[in-house]
């Protein structure tokens, strides 16, 4: 009988264990593969992820009267945003509010916050617009990228008319997204008013050519009505073509916060920018050094009255300087201080003394 060595017998298994690896090889393909389609599939497409994230708006009930009640949906709007929602008459989803928030009614109107998914659902009272109806439920962002839906609504007892048309055979569109151009100088920060220029591009979109459109610019604080001054532009948008438009936007001086410049042609509201402006800090830190400066100035001026006015003292009279005698130490007998005054035809050495004899009677 004959006996295979060890590295016989191992190389014998590595070769089994390739011919079984070999083997496995396929359906580890397979698996890898259908993982691979499995994910694929469950991927969305590009174009339904688009759908989907184009903001909708839907309603409880499409007609409710005044004083009633109705839930408004909404969805594909940006996670943790800030929306108003308004009932607005003379106004349709395809031409939109043709009078701006003007024709809404904003007392009644209510404010919503989307959640993580872009969703929200909220109650909100039925009023009567200022103006007659068609009417739509007018959703739209307060802050950001701007962004608005609306729903057909009719509001039950409330007068309807037909829209407004566009006078003249030459209709203007906005073509492109508007922005606000230009920047805040130094005196902005001390207070000065806020400037911009609101650039945007028309298009005409009629049979005839518009000469010298005046167009409407609003500028509205939070969620009020934009308060609308008239902007004419020189020049002349044939038919068919297009137009870059620049217009000021100025601001009151030291407004500050959230605000949204409208801009409007005839009673169609065009287009809206929103425009966060800068808090003047330079009128705070002015009233603050005023209210150190000028406490310190009063209390310098205080004191040097009080130093003015308050009573000085009077001249002082010499001291004069007393001279005490001495005491010797001992037994030693008091000297008397008292001195006798040396007439002036006498000197101290030739005055006569007791105890010094005189030389009359001496030879």
């Amino acid at each position: 009988m004959t006996r295979t060595s060890g590295p016989v017998l191992r190389r014998r298994d590595s070769g089994r264990a390739a011919v079984r690896l070999l083997a496995l090889l396929p359906a580890l393909m397979s698996v890898l593969l259908l993982a691979l389609l499995s994910v694929l599939l469950l991927l969305p497409a590009p174009g339904a992820s688009a759908a989907e994230g184009e903001p909708a708006v839907t309603l409880s009930a499409q007609q409710a009267g005044k004083g009633g009640e109705i839930t408004v949906k909404g969805r594909g709007w940006r996670p943790g945003t800030l929306l108003m929602m308004l009932i607005c008459g003379q106004a349709t989803p395809a031409e939109g509010v043709i009078g701006g928030t003007n024709s809404c009614a904003n007392a009644d109107g209510r404010a919503v916050t989307t959640d993580r998914a872009g969703a929200f659902a909220k109650e909100m009272p039925v009023a009567e617009p200022p103006v007659p109806c068609p009417c739509v439920v007018h959703v739209a962002t307060v802050t950001g990228e701007q962004a608005t839906a609306d729903a057909v609504f009719e509001v039950a007892g409330h007068p309807a008319a037909p829209l407004p048309r566009q006078t003249g055979g030459g209709r203007l569109a906005v073509l492109a997204t508007t922005r606000l151009a230009g920047d805040s100088g130094l005196l902005t920060w001390f207070g000065a008013p806020a400037a911009r220029k609101l650039v945007f591009t028309v298009g005409n979109l009629g049979s005839a050519p518009v000469k010298d459109p005046v167009f409407e610019i609003g500028t509205a604080h939070g969620v009020y009505a934009p308060q609308w001054e008239e902007r004419q532009w020189r020049g002349t948008v044939a038919p068919g073509r297009k137009a870059q438009i620049e217009l000021p936007v100025e601001l009151a001086a030291g407004a500050h916060g959230d605000y949204q410049v409208s801009l409007r042609y005839g009673t169609k509201v065009l287009a809206e920018q929103p425009w966060r402006v800068g808090r003047p800090w330079g009128v705070t830190l002015f009233w603050v050094l005023l209210c150190v400066v000028v406490p310190a100035a009063v209390f310098r001026i205080g004191m040097a009255v009080v130093d003015k006015v308050r009573p000085r003292p009077g001249p002082s009279r010499p001291r004069v300087a007393r001279h005490r005698p001495r005491r010797r130490t001992g037994a030693a007998a008091p000297v008397s201080t008292t001195t006798t005054a040396s007439l002036p035809w006498f000197t101290p050495d030739s005055a006569p003394s007791e105890n010094r004899p005189t030389t009359k009677g001496h030879s």
